[in-house]
Protein backbone atom coordinates (compact mmCIF):
# COMPACT_ATOMS: atom_id res chain seq x y z
CA UNK A 1 0.00 0.00 0.00
CA UNK A 2 1.17 3.63 -1.00
CA UNK A 3 2.55 4.79 2.79
CA UNK A 4 0.44 7.98 2.77
CA UNK A 5 -2.69 6.03 2.46
CA UNK A 6 -1.92 4.54 6.40
CA UNK A 7 -3.02 7.57 7.70
CA UNK A 8 -6.30 8.62 8.01
CA UNK A 9 -8.12 6.10 6.23
CA UNK A 10 -9.99 3.16 6.82
CA UNK A 11 -8.22 -0.27 7.32
CA UNK A 12 -9.84 -2.00 4.28
CA UNK A 13 -8.70 0.55 1.98
CA UNK A 14 -4.97 0.92 3.93
CA UNK A 15 -4.24 -2.94 2.09
CA UNK A 16 -5.21 -2.12 -1.37
CA UNK A 17 -2.96 -1.69 -4.25
CA UNK A 18 -2.63 1.88 -5.87
CA UNK A 19 -3.90 1.39 -9.05
CA UNK A 20 -2.48 3.65 -12.07
CA UNK A 21 -3.02 4.27 -15.82
CA UNK A 22 -0.56 4.89 -17.72
CA UNK A 23 -1.79 6.67 -21.29
CA UNK A 24 1.47 6.10 -23.79
CA UNK A 25 1.74 5.12 -27.18
CA UNK A 26 5.55 5.13 -27.23
CA UNK A 27 6.47 1.33 -25.84
CA UNK A 28 10.46 2.77 -24.72
CA UNK A 29 8.21 5.15 -21.93
CA UNK A 30 6.46 2.74 -21.44
CA UNK A 31 9.57 0.49 -20.59
CA UNK A 32 10.92 3.84 -18.54
CA UNK A 33 7.83 4.83 -16.55
CA UNK A 34 7.34 0.92 -15.46
CA UNK A 35 11.12 0.70 -14.34
CA UNK A 36 11.22 4.18 -12.46
CA UNK A 37 7.43 2.59 -10.51
CA UNK A 38 9.49 -0.27 -10.02
CA UNK A 39 12.41 1.46 -8.57
CA UNK A 40 9.67 3.47 -6.22
CA UNK A 41 9.00 0.69 -4.68
CA UNK A 42 5.37 1.10 -3.85
CA UNK A 43 2.67 -1.14 -3.90
CA UNK A 44 0.70 -0.42 -7.11
CA UNK A 45 -0.87 -2.09 -10.51
CA UNK A 46 0.21 0.35 -13.70
CA UNK A 47 -2.02 -0.13 -16.18
CA UNK A 48 -1.79 0.40 -19.77
CA UNK A 49 -3.57 1.71 -23.03
CA UNK A 50 -1.66 3.21 -26.56
CA UNK A 51 -4.55 5.66 -27.43
CA UNK A 52 -7.40 8.09 -25.98
CA UNK A 53 -10.22 5.99 -27.36
CA UNK A 54 -8.72 2.95 -25.24
CA UNK A 55 -8.16 5.46 -22.13
CA UNK A 56 -11.69 6.17 -22.19
CA UNK A 57 -13.12 3.29 -22.56
CA UNK A 58 -10.90 1.89 -19.54
CA UNK A 59 -12.43 5.12 -17.11
CA UNK A 60 -16.21 4.44 -18.19
CA UNK A 61 -15.53 0.23 -17.73
CA UNK A 62 -16.69 -0.45 -21.67
CA UNK A 63 -16.46 -3.45 -23.70
CA UNK A 64 -12.80 -5.51 -23.41
CA UNK A 65 -11.88 -2.66 -20.09
CA UNK A 66 -15.20 -3.92 -18.31
CA UNK A 67 -13.78 -5.11 -15.10
CA UNK A 68 -11.19 -2.56 -15.25
CA UNK A 69 -10.19 -1.33 -11.46
CA UNK A 70 -10.76 3.11 -11.16
CA UNK A 71 -7.46 4.43 -11.25
CA UNK A 72 -6.04 6.46 -8.53
CA UNK A 73 -3.88 8.38 -10.78
CA UNK A 74 -3.65 8.85 -14.48
CA UNK A 75 -0.53 9.83 -16.40
CA UNK A 76 -1.43 11.28 -20.15
CA UNK A 77 0.59 11.71 -22.53
CA UNK A 78 -0.68 14.44 -24.93
CA UNK A 79 0.28 13.50 -28.55
CA UNK A 80 -1.64 9.96 -29.05
CA UNK A 81 -3.50 8.36 -31.93
CA UNK A 82 -7.23 8.20 -32.34
CA UNK A 83 -8.28 10.93 -29.82
CA UNK A 84 -5.07 13.06 -28.06
CA UNK A 85 -5.06 14.06 -24.54
CA UNK A 86 -6.12 17.47 -24.31
CA UNK A 87 -9.49 15.48 -25.96
CA UNK A 88 -8.88 12.63 -23.09
CA UNK A 89 -8.97 15.40 -20.77
CA UNK A 90 -12.11 17.45 -22.05
CA UNK A 91 -13.69 15.06 -21.85
CA UNK A 92 -12.87 13.31 -18.80
CA UNK A 93 -13.25 16.49 -16.49
CA UNK A 94 -16.51 17.06 -18.43
CA UNK A 95 -17.81 13.44 -17.15
CA UNK A 96 -19.26 14.29 -13.65
CA UNK A 97 -18.07 10.66 -12.57
CA UNK A 98 -14.33 10.92 -14.36
CA UNK A 99 -13.65 14.38 -13.52
CA UNK A 100 -12.54 13.85 -9.58
CA UNK A 101 -9.72 11.91 -11.04
CA UNK A 102 -6.07 13.30 -11.03
CA UNK A 103 -4.70 13.50 -14.44
CA UNK A 104 -1.02 14.25 -14.61
CA UNK A 105 -0.07 15.36 -18.21
CA UNK A 106 3.36 13.06 -19.22
CA UNK A 107 4.64 14.52 -21.75
CA UNK A 108 7.75 15.69 -24.38
CA UNK A 109 6.38 19.22 -24.87
CA UNK A 110 7.33 21.55 -23.13
CA UNK A 111 5.97 24.68 -25.02
CA UNK A 112 4.21 27.28 -22.62
CA UNK A 113 1.37 27.10 -24.91
CA UNK A 114 -0.21 23.14 -24.16
CA UNK A 115 1.21 24.37 -20.53
CA UNK A 116 -1.24 26.93 -20.24
CA UNK A 117 -3.79 25.13 -22.07
CA UNK A 118 -3.38 21.80 -20.12
CA UNK A 119 -3.90 23.51 -16.95
CA UNK A 120 -6.98 25.40 -18.37
CA UNK A 121 -8.67 22.13 -18.83
CA UNK A 122 -7.88 21.41 -15.31
CA UNK A 123 -5.18 18.97 -15.04
CA UNK A 124 -3.64 18.00 -12.31
CA UNK A 125 0.10 18.22 -12.95
CA UNK A 126 2.48 18.90 -16.08
CA UNK A 127 5.64 16.82 -16.50
CA UNK A 128 8.44 17.60 -19.28
CA UNK A 129 9.52 13.72 -19.59
CA UNK A 130 12.88 13.94 -19.48
CA UNK A 131 15.17 12.41 -22.27
CA UNK A 132 17.86 11.13 -20.07
CA UNK A 133 17.34 7.35 -18.73
CA UNK A 134 18.76 8.50 -14.89
CA UNK A 135 16.36 11.84 -15.33
CA UNK A 136 13.22 9.64 -16.08
CA UNK A 137 13.64 7.29 -13.37
CA UNK A 138 14.11 10.24 -11.16
CA UNK A 139 10.91 12.01 -12.59
CA UNK A 140 8.85 9.27 -12.15
CA UNK A 141 10.16 7.88 -8.35
CA UNK A 142 9.56 12.01 -7.41
CA UNK A 143 5.80 11.58 -8.90
CA UNK A 144 5.39 8.83 -6.84
CA UNK A 145 6.64 10.34 -3.95
CA UNK A 146 4.44 13.21 -4.39
CA UNK A 147 0.92 11.25 -5.25
CA UNK A 148 1.83 8.20 -3.26
CA UNK A 149 3.27 9.95 0.28
CA UNK A 150 2.20 13.90 0.43
CA UNK A 151 -1.09 13.83 -1.52
CA UNK A 152 -4.36 12.67 0.04
CA UNK A 153 -6.34 11.62 -2.79
CA UNK A 154 -10.11 11.12 -2.68
CA UNK A 155 -11.62 7.68 -2.22
CA UNK A 156 -11.79 5.70 -5.33
CA UNK A 157 -15.03 5.12 -7.07
CA UNK A 158 -16.90 1.66 -7.50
Amino acid sequence: MPRAREAGVSEEEQGRVAEILLVEDNADDVFLTRKGFERAKLRLNLHHVENGVECMAFLRKEGQFAGAPTPDLVLLDLNLPRMDGREVLAQIVADEVLQRLPVVILTTSSAESDVLELYRLRCSSYITKPVDFTKFQQVIQQLSDYWFTVVVLPPRLP
